[in-house]
């Protein structure tokens, strides 16, 4: 098909010949009106009479405009009757075609095209291109001319197939679209003389004035809806929403004070039915209509669901679910309505939702990991472990997207992807860590070494130190004790080079440019880990070598007072005072076990008696410290801790208000006592009973 603009509306002699005759039943036949040079009608005069109204060459020359007119004249015109005379052979059947026919007819060619290439794999897109030109010189020859109501009806449906296509190709709206949508507007008030402000108005004012125009014909109003409804796509994947309220207010003819609902807005929206002879189109107005219901919907769910109006969220995305949803965006919609059951407490329902989408396409990312926190949430590990490990293995699946279809389409109107969405299940590696993170905490088996992967951002994720310290943590709870020391020794190779070369406090080293502030409590937690690995290779002195070195670093200095402002999630993980404290107490428990282990009492309960003093709310320090005492025979001291531990018990136990990093927590459960109640009434047995006699 060829879209060269010459042939627009320059037809063959004979046709020209025909052509000029129609021409004058439509501008200047008697009886007939034709548009003067500001598109005023204006009678003819009697026939053979002089015209003053502007006249028509014939189409013999090859100008853009196809048809030899110049800007500033008024549309064809017929020529004088002595024109008409020429010879045309006998039962010849010459085109009676205007050039409004001619340029309708190359709309409808153009709208053909894309609707037989979007059938197309090879030629697809050149085809989609093609066309795309052929309507910029369609639409380049109709605004050559003066505006005029006649045409403007095509003109506006020419350019909704502009910007249509132009915008599913180019896969989202640009400013591009925003002018092609306000020159058309302006076309619109230049046949009712009032351009005179258009350069202040801007896209919403020109919006007001064409609507609200008393002399607005109704014969645009089908052309026009179109084009609000473009208009209102652009506004919304925009997040222009106060101006897209606004036009859906004017387009319902609502007053001051009317609903500000953008998807009530849209449900009352009476578009104009269109003839049945118009104009063709790539996408009418109803269609879109109901893409902006489909996309508003689920647009204003999310927005909810991220704040927790989860009721008002609810209903926007059972409404997004049920309107024209391209299953790509139904499996999201789902998602999200699993998301939203889930936290208002109806798992079951939630889980029918997570099933439906994950039948309903390939996107398996997002499903997949709200399955996971909904096991969780009931309790169900191996169900949760095993959604996190098909995530793992669906984000290593790459899935041929099919080609968009060319329309405007939903998901050219949704927002992109946003990490803050409780839903989005970031890259392959974060899902790995995901994993590896909760198969350490439920006792599970899944070792991810550092650079197996690429670190997740910071914040929210944890630093690359931490996942090595994660690693090693794990190698040793999978009894791999050897492979946790060369984790450990890789991590202090990278680290040791920016250890401060003298104590100080460990604010102070915020201040230093090439210092990391988190280096001593990294590296002190990997000497930790690293005694552990020892302890379970039976090397009890090698251990508490190790845990005397992480001691030193520790005791090196003190937590400065908070003075630097919020920090972000790896600051507060690392260098909090708790997780200092906890660290502390850790290294001082498990040297103190290593010392018992060897024999050694009296410095196991000096490293016991240290750790109490150093983290009074840590139980497992008091218990480590009572066992000890009732061994060395220390009966009048660890009656009284008993006293003590056994009112704690009694005590309503308060939920922490804060939370330290994986591999701490881990350690921490290495050298807690295993039923706290069991001990106290042994302790009882043998302490307080003998005494009593």
């Amino acid at each position: 098909t060829t879209n060269r603009s010459p042939e627009l509306c320059r037809p063959s002699q004979p046709e020209a010949l025909a052509e000029a005759a129609s021409a004058e039943a439509w501008a200047g036949g008697e009886g007939r009106v034709r548009l003067s040079r500001k598109g005023q009608a204006v009678r003819p005069g009697p026939r053979g009479a002089p015209r003053t109204g502007g006249r028509m060459r014939k189409c013999t020359d090859s100008s853009p405009l196809g048809c030899g007119l110049r800007r500033g004249r008024a549309y064809p015109s017929a020529a004088p009757s002595a024109t008409m005379s020429h010879e045309t052979p006998l039962g010849s059947s010459a085109p009676h075609a205007s050039c409004l026919d001619l340029w309708r007819e190359k709309n409808d060619q153009l709208v053909r095209q894309v609707k037989v290439a979007q059938g197309l794999s090879l030629r697809r897109q050149q085809l989609a291109q093609d066309a795309l030109e052929g309507l910029r010189e369609l639409l380049h020859c109709l605004q050559g001319l003066p505006a005029a109501v006649p045409v403007l009806p095509l003109e506006l449906i020419v350019i909704c197939n502009f910007v249509t296509l132009r915008a599913s190709l180019a896969q989202g709206f640009t400013e591009d679209q925003a002018h092609d949508i306000q020159q058309g507007l302006e076309r619109v008030l230049e046949t009712q003389e009032q351009l005179e402000p258009r350069l202040e108005r801007g896209l919403s004012g020109l919006w007001d004035s064409v609507l609200h125009s008393s002399s607005l014909l109704p014969e645009l109003l089908p052309a026009l809806h179109h084009l609000a409804a473009l208009q209102a796509a652009l506004w919304l994947s925009t997040d222009h929403l106060g101006d897209l309220t606004l036009l859906l207010q004017t387009l319902n003819g609502s007053q001051s004070g009317a609903s500000e609902d953008l998807l009530l807005l849209l449900k009352t929206w009476n578009l104009p039915a269109e003839e049945s002879d118009a104009p063709l189109t790539l996408q009418d107005a109803r269609s879109l209509r109901d893409v902006l219901l489909t996309a508003s919907a689920y647009r204003q769910g999310l927005q909810e669901l991220i704040t927790g109006r989860l009721s008002r969220a609810l209903s926007s995305l059972q409404e997004a679910a049920s309107g024209l949803c391209p299953q790509p965006v139904l499996v999201q919609v789902y998602t999200a309505l699993g998301t939203c059951l889930r936290k208002m407490g109806s798992p079951q329902k939630a889980l029918l939702y997570l099933v439906s989408a994950l039948k309903g396409g390939s996107t398996w990312g997002p499903p997949l990991l709200e399955a996971s926190r909904l096991y969780r949430q009931l309790g169900n590990t191996a169900a949760e472990l095993e959604s996190l490990e098909l995530l793992v293995e669906a984000l290593s699946i790459t899935h041929s997207s099919e080609a968009p279809q060319l329309l405007i389409e939903v998901e050219l109107l949704l927002p992109p992807p946003d990490p803050a969405l409780p839903f989005h299940c970031g890259t392959q590696s974060q899902a790995k860590y995901l994993l590896a993170s909760r198969c350490l905490q439920t006792g599970s088996h899944y070792i991810l070494l550092p650079p197996q992967f690429s670190p997740p951002p910071c914040p929210p994720g944890p630093c690359m130190p931490e996942m090595f310290l994660e690693a090693a943590a794990a190698l040793i709870q999978a009894g791999r004790a050897q492979d946790a020391l060369t984790v450990c020794e890789e991590l202090l190779s990278r680290m040791s080079s920016l250890l401060p070369k003298m104590p100080q406090r460990w604010g102070d080293a915020r201040k230093g440019t090439k210092e990391s502030p988190h280096c001593p409590p990294w590296v002190s937690a990997t000497y930790l880990l690293q005694g552990h690995a020892w302890v379970q290779l039976g090397a009890q002195k090698e251990a508490i070598s190790e845990f005397s070195r992480c001691l030193e670093l520790l005791f090196r200095a003190t937590p400065k007072d908070k003075e630097q402002g919020p920090a972000s999630n790896c600051d507060q993980g690392c260098t909090s005072d708790v997780a200092l404290q906890q660290l502390r107490a850790a290294a001082l428990i498990s040297r103190g076990l290593g010392w018992v282990a060897s024999g050694q009492d009296t410095k196991a309960l000096q490293d016991f008696l240290l750790s109490v003093q150093m983290c009074p709310g840590n139980q497992d320090a008091s218990f480590q410290l009572l066992q000890t005492l009732r061994r060395l025979d220390r009966r009048d001291e660890a009656t009284a801790l008993w006293w003590r531990l056994e009112a704690q018990t009694k005590l309503p136990q308060e939920n922490a208000t804060w939370s330290l990093p994986l591999y701490l927590e881990t350690c921490l459960s290495w050298i807690r006592p295993h039923d706290h109640e069991t001990l106290l009434e042994e302790f009882q047995t043998s302490l307080l009973e003998p005494r009593d006699l």
